[in-house]
């Protein structure tokens, strides 16, 4: 075990970040409790608080304006404030974990990721690396932009590197149909930011490569979290993890986080399936004859892949389906619960 996984670095910012801002985490309770009352936007309920509670608590509230050396600080304390209301820690089988993160995504089926199963996860991600930055883990979350309304998939990248561990935002625009233009639709709008801010000489000195540069390192990413999405997820053989339920109290309905992080095995029975598959493979000959006479195929695993296909009447209205297809292993036996297939897109 390496000296960063001995303690639980999600749990470690959430305490640094309740440090540094006291009275965050009542102040972003209490815009959830209003929401939709006192002047407050009904958003929707797959976010915990919208990105501005969080500038809010950051800025000092009214006027007050959030500078250079503060505003990394808004997402935060809106992941870590959306984390600390489930804490669910999630660490993926080895052998899934590996095929997930070589699936290419491809176009984004944004509608699975309003499934995360809870306002923010904390996904560990070992042997990764961030611009050459090693990669622990990342944080993930949706945004409703309380001015335009547009949704949004934050990620807050926990990383290591010279300043020593920090968290790094990446936000992806969810009105984009590929991870690359998610990511220039989101440079975009920090361009503007930055132009409205008098950063020129920032605006201007950003890369013209700079989209597909940060976004090719987060496809691994999207595949972790769409498998979180997905209808069949193992979460190993417990119960799939969900929103919390408020608590009926003397002044009315609160939900309280838990007192521990929670940690989700993903993957367990997948992963043995996989293990066995790759171990038939290299070791096992061409099978068994088939009731054909011929030999049945060796055992071998299709390599996961995203499956797009139009459902509906050829003259009526049609729409376009998009599953996302697991490493399946062939001619392996006991895999019958083998998860299939992501929810359908539309």
């Amino acid at each position: 075990m390496s000296p960063a996984s001995k303690t639980c670095r999600p749990c470690e910012h959430l305490r640094a970040a309740a440090y540094y801002y006291q009275q965050a985490w009542k102040q972003l309770d209490m815009f959830r409790a209003e929401r939709g009352t006192g002047g407050l936007p009904d958003w929707p309920e797959w976010c915990y608080c919208p990105m501005a509670g969080a500038y809010a608590v950051v800025s000092g509230g009214g006027n007050g304006r959030c500078d250079m050396d503060t505003i990394g600080d808004v997402a935060r304390i809106a992941a870590l404030s959306a984390w600390r209301m489930t804490q669910g820690i999630y660490r993926f089988d080895p052998a899934l974990y590996a095929r997930l993160i070589e699936t290419p995504v491809g176009r984004l089926p944004v509608d699975v990721l309003y499934r995360l199963p809870e306002w923010c996860v904390y996904i560990e991600t070992p042997d990764l690396q961030w611009l050459g930055s090693r990669l622990a883990g990342f944080f993930a979350h949706l945004e409703w932009d309380a001015n335009s309304g547009r949704p949004e998939l934050r990620l807050l990248l926990d990383i290591d590197d010279e300043q020593g561990p920090r968290l790094v935002a990446q936000p992806l625009h969810l009105t984009a149909a590929t991870l690359e233009e998610a990511m220039a639709a989101a440079l975009a709008e920090s361009g503007r930011q930055m132009i409205n801010q008098g950063r020129t000489r920032m605006y201007e000195a950003m890369p013209a490569d700079l989209a597909p540069t940060l976004a090719r390192p987060l496809e691994p990413l999207l595949s972790l979290l769409l498998y979180l999405c997905s209808e069949a997820a193992d979460f190993g053989g417990r119960m799939p993890p969900a929103l919390p339920q408020p608590t009926k109290t003397k002044k009315g309905l609160k939900i309280f986080p838990p007192s521990a992080p929670r940690r989700w095995d993903v993957g367990v029975r997948i992963g043995a399936a996989l293990r066995r598959a790759y171990s038939e493979h290299e070791t096992g000959g061409a099978g068994e004859p088939g009731e054909s006479g011929r030999a049945r195929p060796r055992p071998h695993v299709r390599r996961a892949h995203w499956h797009s296909y139009w459902t509906g009447p050829r003259d009526g209205e049609r729409q376009a389906i998009v599953k996302w297809i697991p490493p399946v292993p062939v001619n392996v036996d006991d895999i019958g619960d083998l998860p299939a297939t992501v929810r359908p897109v539309k």
